[in-house]
């Protein structure tokens, strides 16, 4: 497939030596990180027509890029289908064109009902797929057409599809049906409340430890002076608190897809096209500090007994961070906290830990 037929190439921007847009580049590359903006909002009632960026672009070309060494592509605006569907079959397109580079794909603006196609692409070329989502709402409604409210269910009800573990961060009670919370903990996969996520990154880190894919509802942030998303909530993660969690979500050591969906793209508010901007960038530092790190980790092993039965914990003498299993193959052990560590020796075991 000719990209160039659906993509609009990004305009140039005057930068200086230090800014990161000297560094970004047009063309998909191996093992870089990719950018994509995307103007479908079809899925969350909105329009299809494609938006001017240029302000973000602005916003974010003119942050440092430090000592970042992976590449950085800047691929353009993703022209709509005529119909929803034709976006996805597009983007999917795309997607998958950066997985045979190895390259990371970011996809920035759209509904969140494109989700959907990061898992479909990903799920392509890999199996057992780890997906933590940050989102303010838990919708299961079923239905013919995609969209924000049907997505998660047809993920979790397509036959072809093949995921590990799902993660949902950042939900708010008085928001959701209560059928589909009580769905999503009957087969045992994580629910983290807003209250739990807020002023530290510490307890629910290691839901993005092992992730393959996560996105971010901007839903789940707080809008300011200007609705930030498009469906703009007074509750929500702060500026500084989101910025922290992408950077949670590069330092991911298995990631390999991204979106940030449900953003207010018609938004004439600098701090919100900044406050994008250094979500971006946040994350391109974590992926750029994992990278970094080194392939061989060598671990400290620590057992607690709780009620005559022992366990096994595990600590990266690097980076400092906890596992949970006494497995020799750490990819078989469960992400942990140094705090589920703790409360063990109090005699308490995260029921998280003991359900697989």
């Amino acid at each position: 497939m000719d990209f160039e037929d659906f993509i609009i190439s990004p305009r140039n921007f005057k930068t200086e030596s230090w800014q990161i847009g000297s560094k970004v580049t047009k063309e998909i590359k191996e093992d870089s990180i990719v950018l994509l903006f995307v103007s479908d909002y079809r899925g969350a009632s909105g329009d299809a027509e494609v938006q001017d960026f240029t302000n973000i672009r602005k916003e974010f070309y003119q942050l440092s890029q430090l000592d970042f060494e992976i590449p950085i592509v800047d691929l353009g605006d993703l022209v709509s289908g005529k119909s929803v569907q034709d976006s996805h079959y597009i983007l999917q397109e795309v997607l998958s064109a950066c997985h045979y580079k190895r390259a990371i794909p970011v996809i920035i603006g759209g509904s969140n009902d494109f989700a959907f196609s990061l898992f479909s692409a990903l799920n392509f070329h890999k199996k057992n797929i780890n997906y933590t989502q940050i989102s303010n709402i838990i919708s299961l409604k079923q239905g013919e057409m995609i969209n924000e409210h049907t997505f998660l269910s047809k993920i979790f009800g397509a036959k072809n599809f093949s995921i590990k573990n799902y993660h949902h961060l950042g939900y708010q009670k008085h928001l959701n049906e209560v059928d589909s919370v009580k769905l999503i903990k009957e087969v045992e996969f994580d629910i983290v409340r807003l209250a739990e996520m807020m002023n530290s990154t510490e307890k629910t880190e290691p839901f993005f430890r092992k992730a393959d894919l996560v996105t971010v509802n901007c839903d789940a942030i707080e809008s300011f002076s200007e609705p930030f998303s498009m469906n703009p909530q007074v509750n929500g993660l702060n500026r500084r608190e989101i910025c922290a969690y992408m950077k949670e979500i590069g330092l991911s050591e298995n990631l390999k897809s991204v979106g940030i969906f449900n953003y207010n793209i018609y938004s004439e508010n600098q701090q919100n096209h900044q406050l994008l901007a250094q979500m971006i960038w946040y994350l391109i530092e974590g992926i750029n500090i994992q990278n970094s790190h080194p392939k061989e980790r060598h671990y400290e092993v620590f057992y607690v007994l709780i009620d005559d039965r022992q366990y096994a914990f595990k600590r990266d003498t690097f980076s400092n961070l906890w596992y949970f299993g006494d497995d020799e193959n750490i990819e078989n052990c469960i992400p942990c906290s140094r705090k589920d560590f703790d409360d063990a020796k109090k005699g308490w075991l995260n029921a998280r830990l003991t359900k697989f």
